[in-house]
């Protein structure tokens, strides 16, 4: 069997199967709430991979090489291409829709594979992680793409229902123009804010389930 097979990827096993998940619901018309779900998971599941590989000292360089590109892949499918299939779901539906969220996907691929040259110079020169990011990380996608999923259901009694799918089609815009703006400076989170963010991911995924449940009670 080809690969590299010990604990330190089942996360990110995980995290790919979940985002796969997500994009079959969302192109078989599941409720979105089961494709926001599956992208916040795997959010959770990304956040905890890289403390899950570090605890395994004895790695090869090929066993963290292959690590490295394993985590990039299931990114990208998880937080580039799931984020823009959703689209589908919020009535993007044409092809001037199709292209937008093609360049989503695009914007994503470019800033892991850029990452990814970037990590291994820098890699090369100094020991230990990164400090900080240029550009928006596309691991900030389980985030700001169930935050619409609440914002909608806030907003449904305001806004026309055609709206949405304009202002998801601006927020794919703009968040793939933040993954490549290099301007952008974000520090990697560690210690305290590590916990802060996985405790507002929780607090998130709550809000999305009582969204849910009130709709259906609605």
């Amino acid at each position: 069997m080809l690969g590299f097979y010990n604990y330190t990827v089942i996360l990110t096993y995980l995290s790919l199967i979940s985002g796969t998940i997500g994009i079959f619901a969302a192109v078989t018309g599941e409720p979105i709430v089961v494709s926001v779900i599956c992208l916040l998971l795997s959010g959770f599941f990304d956040m905890f991979d890289g403390k899950v590989a570090r605890t395994r000292t004895k790695s090869t360089d090929d066993e963290r090489r292959f690590g490295i590109q394993l985590d990039s892949l299931a990114d990208l499918v998880c937080f580039g291409v799931l984020p823009a299939v959703m689209g589908c779901r919020y009535g993007l539906r044409n092809y001037f829709f199709f292209i937008i969220m093609a360049l989503y996907v695009l914007a994503g691929l470019i800033r892991l594979a850029y990452f990814n040259v970037c990590e291994e110079n820098r890699s090369a020169k100094e020991d230990g992680v990164r400090t900080s990011y240029d550009g928006l990380p596309i691991t900030t996608a389980a985030i700001i793409f169930p935050l619409f999923y609440c914002f909608k259901f806030c907003t449904d009694s305001i806004f026309d229902g055609e709206i949405y799918k304009y202002l998801y089609c601006g927020l794919l815009i703009a968040v793939a123009f933040a993954f490549l703006f290099n301007k952008i400076k974000i520090r990697k989170a560690k210690g305290v804010m590590f916990y802060i963010i996985g405790l507002f991911g929780m607090v998130e995924l709550a809000t999305v389930l009582v969204v849910y449940i009130l709709k259906l009670k609605i």
